[in-house]
This record gives structure tokens, sequence and C-alpha cells, in this order.
């Protein structure tokens, strides 16, 4: 087959981005050219995987270094509301953010069509929570890819998105769901004009992007999907069990002290690590324990001092080179963490604090395979006995082991970009 372009669009946080960067390289080694439409916040972490970008402005023209910290402040503005509930982040985090979303979305439309005549994509894959109309009417198959909680496609059976509540808590469901559309309701109003203004039809109350009709991609590990009560057509949805880049190698360092002790890894993503007060926390646990810890700190580590013996402070790690050398992981439920840890078989505790942390977290405690956490209403006991009962359950370890080898026999990287590649057809 003639070499064909496959365009990317992730929104501009590292999940989806790097997610969209593992399907890239996979669809590389099969011959095909891969670009991405960017933030222009992000164009330099996709060429710094070799890749070509085009930037498209999904907000108000900035200095790219404010662009690129744009989400970390809006997070960092909203730390406070962490400490909330799901259901009581609804009329602050998830307004407001929303609000950012439809906005950004009417800022895209001005430049994709100009960048898409420019690339001539054959396939164009988005990774994004609401709809660009530009890629839906270019003419070319396009793809929606659910890098978050597979709830994001809605069932009347499961958990609404965003709630974090257990799969049986009907009730509750209603009532987050009733309070979600309260709030949501003007935002959703304001995008059905911005949908009509661009020829359009609306969307029912509370949905942003539509399922493609051509094929959507979650990167969910389909033993942990939810009972739904219309099952997803396997035609249209496929699951792609993890799909983890490949990234620059890691050697774990020599440990001042604890060097043969347990090895944690802590991180919150690169927008979570605004929370310094909880990480120093963490940290401080650690350093009064047997354990070794690596620690993500973001762009935060002149925020750190006495650093403990047994503890390592870094901005950055190649995380899928780091979580197979750990022993567990303590993280924000972010779906990049959430099923890299499946990936590679490694228990987890998972401290959420928005969007669909909160679910993976109820999702990964619910079937098994780790532990739900308070984000601060927690004690070092509480704390450490989940650390201990993650390195000792040994039905836990089982579960780990067996869907680490069903996610790696699954190669999601490739089947996903075999998926694109069949569109053409």
């Amino acid at each position: 087959m003639e070499q064909k372009t496959f365009a990317f669009f992730p929104e501009a946080a590292f999940g989806p981005a790097l997610n969209s960067v593992g399907i890239a390289q996979a669809v590389t080694k099969m011959g095909h050219k891969a670009v991405f439409l960017s933030d222009p916040g992000f164009v330099e972490i996709y060429e710094g995987y070799g890749f070509e970008a085009h930037p498209v402005a999904l907000s108000e023209p900035m200095p790219s270094e404010q662009m690129a910290k744009f989400w970390e402040d809006f997070i960092n503005g909203h730390i406070p509301n962490f400490r909330k509930a799901p259901i009581d982040q609804i009329d602050n985090y998830v307004k407001e953010c929303w609000e950012a979303i439809v906005d950004s979305a009417k800022w895209a439309e001005k430049d994709l069509p100009g960048v898409l005549d420019k690339i001539k994509p054959d396939v164009i894959a988005v990774d994004n929570v609401i709809l660009f109309p530009a890629i839906k009417q270019y003419g070319v198959p396009w793809v929606r890819i659910i890098s978050c909680s597979e709830n994001e496609i809605e069932d009347p059976a499961i958990p609404p998105h965003l709630s974090g509540m257990s799969e049986n808590d009907k009730e509750g469901h209603a009532v987050f769901r009733a309070r979600f559309e309260e709030v949501i309701a003007p935002i959703h109003a304001d995008f059905n004009s911005f949908l009509a203004e661009c020829g359009e039809a609306p969307y029912k109350i509370g949905e942003f992007f539509e399922p493609s009709p051509h094929m959507n991609m979650m990167l969910y590990p389909e033993p942990l999907t939810y009972n739904r009560k219309k099952p997803l057509d396997p035609a249209r949805f496929q699951y792609l069990e993890g799909c983890v880049r490949q990234d620059d190698p890691y050697e774990v360092p020599a440990f001042a002290a604890n060097n043969d002790g347990p090895l944690l890894y802590i991180s919150f993503g690169s927008l979570g690590a605004g929370d310094t007060d909880l990480l120093k926390r963490l940290i401080a646990l650690v350093g009064k324990s047997r354990y070794r810890a690596l620690v993500n700190v973001g762009d935060y580590e002149a925020d750190y001092a006495d650093i403990p013996p047994n503890v390592v402070i870094q901005s950055w790690y190649p995380q899928p080179s780091v979580i197979p050398q750990v022993d567990v992981v303590i993280h924000h439920g972010g779906n990049n963490s959430f099923t890299e840890c499946l990936y590679f078989g490694k228990p987890a505790i998972i401290m959420p604090y928005v969007w669909d942390g909160h679910d993976n977290a109820m999702r990964v405690q619910e079937t098994g395979y780790g532990f739900r956490s308070d984000r601060y209403d927690w004690s070092d006991e509480d704390i450490i006995a989940k650390i201990e009962a993650c390195l000792t359950d040994t039905k836990m370890q089982g579960k780990l082991a067996d869907i680490s080898k069903h996610m790696q026999g699954c190669e999601g990287p490739t089947k996903a970009a075999k998926l694109l590649v069949s569109l053409l057809k």
C-alpha cells in the first residue's frame, strides 16, 4: 500500500498526547506518515518524538510558554476544590473546565480548515471530549479515541462520567446526572448554537461529542469494562487494552538509604504536580518507612528541600520505562497511569482529584487491582497498610499478572494502527 497520511489531534494534556504518540509510532512502523494537529504549547512535545506538528489555536493568542502552562495554571487555581466530592466539583472545576473546552472548539474552527487543507490527511484521529466540526466535515474517515475512562461513552446502567461512583449506586447515578445537566445547561446551549453555525445538528443535554460512525477506540482494558445496558458494537468500538508508547530507558538510581527496600513510584501527572503540599506529605511518610520512592514533582523541583535519603525527586520520568521496575504506584487516576499499572501488572493506590481519576480510582478498587484513597483524609498508618497489602496480597498479585499478560498480548498501539489503516479500504 502506498504511504498515506494519518493526522492525530489529541487534547493539550500529556495523557492523550502520549497515547497518540504510541499509536503514531506504530503507524510509522507500517510505512505511513503520522502528523500531529497540536495545541501550540505542545508542538515541541511531538517534535521531540520525531513527528511533524502543526499548531491549531485553541484559545486567544498568547506567548507559547504561557499557552503551554494554561491547563497547569487552571488546575492549580482549583486545588481547594480537590478536597470536595466529585458531585461537589460540578459547579466549580467541572463547570469551568467545560467552559474552557467549548471555547477551545470555537477557536480551533478558525484554524482547522486551513491546516487540514495543508496536510491533506487520509484519516484523522481525535482524542478529545468535544466535537471539532471541521474534522467531521473534512470528508475522510475520522476516529474518536477515548483515552479517559470508558464511561465517557454514556450508558444508563453504568456510573456517569466524572462521578467516581460505585457501579451499584444507581440512586447516586441519577442524582449526579441531574446535577451535572442542571449546571452544564447554559454551556451546552452555547455549544449547540456553535454547532448550528457550523451546520451541525444539536446534541442532547450533557453530550459534547458523538461516537464516530467509522471507528471509536478505547484505551481502557476490556476486563475492567462496565456492564452496559446496551453493549457497544465491536464493528465501531474497539478496546486497545492500554496503548503504551515506547519511551527512553530508565535506570533506577542508587538510594542513600533503604536501597534494598520496596520501590514506590509516586506521580500525580504533569498537571497534578502543583499540589506540592500533598507530595511533600507523601515524601515525609516515605522518609520514615522501609521503602524507597521515585517522585515526580513536575515543574516544582525548586519547592522541595531536605529530601529524605530514600527518596529521589525529578521533574519528569519516562513512565512506561519506570513502572515495570517498581513494586507499587501511588497516582492520581489519570488514564495513562491507570492503564500502565495494569499493563505492567503493578498494584496502585489512587488518590484522585478531578475528571476520570475519580472513576478509575473506584474501578480499580471494585475490581481488585488496587486501592482508592481519599486525597487528603488519610493517616500514615492508612497508606502504609495499603502499600503492605499491595506487596503481600497474593490474590491481587495473581489478578494483576493475568491482566498484564492479557494487555501485553494485545499490543494496543499496533492494534490501533491496524484499525486506522483498515479505514483506507
